[in-house]
């Protein structure tokens, strides 16, 4: 692992699954046009879409 590789940090975003409570990060997509994950438990999809307009915000609660 070279100097470059570990100084570059995945975006993501803090998910508060609410389906089975359980906190969880999700990961911006290979098209840098959404995150995108899974709740650990269950297996239910989020994807947060990136946009004009958006959010600073990184944490979220996903119903």
């Amino acid at each position: 692992m070279d100097h470059d590789s570990r100084t570059k940090k995945k975006k993501f975003l803090g998910i508060l699954f609410e389906c089975c409570n359980v906190y969880r990060r999700i990961y911006l997509n290979k098209d840098g046009n959404a995150y995108e994950g899974r709740c650990p438990r269950c297996s239910r999809e989020v994807r947060v879409l990136i946009g004009p307009g958006g959010t600073d915000q990184r944490f979220f609660r996903a119903h």
